[in-house]
């Protein structure tokens, strides 16, 4: 809105300035011309309905005074150039401003249609927000969709690269543009439980592959958001109440993972899927030492193999657990990518 506000004035100042001017000029040119019995607002009147050309009639006095009638052609002739002045800016401001959202728009869709394998973060809020500084830190692709101009404005500013799109996440319509069919996952993270419902709903059925994590206040909702497709339900009271138990009870762990998460390196825990078409190898074959990443457990078909050695065998299924930055992360999923 800020931004708004210095463009218009930026644009009218100069025009409205000008308008001012005709219309303190007018007010004392008839104010003199009128003489004593002339009021303030008798010469402020006979100035607007000259610039304005309503004619309703002379208040000053003219049919004696040809030099009167001269000021008036004058004064017609500035107010009405000034007058038009005006309305042409503003019109010029209005008409670029919808050319120019119309042309960010297609901009954004195609910017957005060129995406794969992205996150769309459904719900641009105080949660939504932190989800998406994670995903910009961590150098993963997302698209924000949200039905607040405001928020998505208030986004843009601090990630301008970020693709957006206003409008309803749990329409449908509204989650092909943000390319929900060749989407990794979907963030349905509004602060509404029907309303990040009916989303997960839409994405599965949309895209069975992709990971829906769901947001949720309600208990009631919570089977209900699960029956639906949701791969992840998150509850904020109850993550809140492990986090304040365990900074308590774990207080290093706690600041570790806060380091972690606040670090300049941008080290995180991440993870790989090891795909169906894997052909097998050790660890040691496979060479997953290296400085970018350092290999903490194997998920194994729901068994923990945590610090495997060399001589571990990776079978397809299995899922690798590591610390890394983004371009260790990038490493091992070309790795496993094929």
């Amino acid at each position: 809105m800020k931004s708004i506000l210095r463009d218009v004035w930026r644009r009218l100042w100069l025009p409205g300035l000008l308008m001012l001017a005709v219309m303190v000029i007018g007010t004392l040119g008839y104010g003199h011309i009128g003489g004593p019995k002339t009021t303030v607002i008798d010469a402020l009147y006979m100035t607007f309905i000259t610039v304005a050309t309503i004619g309703y009639g002379e208040i000053v006095d003219l049919s004696h005074s040809p030099g009167g009638r001269v000021f008036t052609m004058l004064i017609a002739s500035a107010g009405i150039a000034s007058f038009t002045y005006v309305i042409s800016t503003l019109t010029a401001f209005i008409v670029e401003g919808d050319i120019n959202q119309a042309m960010r728009s297609r901009r954004m869709q195609n910017q957005i249609d060129r995406l794969e394998n992205h996150y769309i973060v459904c719900g641009i809020g105080r949660v939504g927000t932190n989800v998406a500084h994670e995903l910009s830190v961590t150098d993963r692709e997302y698209v924000v969709v949200d039905t607040s101009q405001q928020k998505l404005h208030e986004h843009r500013e601090r990630y301008t690269d970020t693709p957006w799109l206003h409008g309803d996440a749990s329409e449908d319509e509204v989650l092909m543009r943000a390319g929900v069919a060749r989407a990794r996952g979907v963030f349905a993270i509004t602060g509404d439980d029907s309303k990040n419902l009916v989303i997960t709903l839409s994405a599965k059925v949309l895209n069975p592959r992709a990971r829906v994590v769901a947001r949720c206040h309600e208990l009631n909702y919570i089977e209900k958001i699960r029956k639906v497709g949701a791969d992840a339900i998150v509850s904020p009271d109850f993550t809140g109440g492990m986090r304040i138990a365990s900074s308590m009870i774990r207080p290093q762990v706690v600041n570790l993972l806060d380091e972690m998460l606040r670090s300049d390196d941008k080290l995180r825990v991440e993870e790989v899927h090891v795909p169906d078409n894997f052909a097998g190898g050790t660890l040691g074959s496979l060479n997953l030492r290296d400085a970018d990443y350092v290999l903490l457990a194997v998920r194994d078909h729901g068994k923990w193999v945590f610090n495997p050695q060399g001589d571990y065998a990776l079978k397809p299924g299995n899922s690798i657990v590591f610390m890394a930055g983004p371009e260790g992360r990038k490493a091992l999923e070309r790795m496993f990518a094929g």
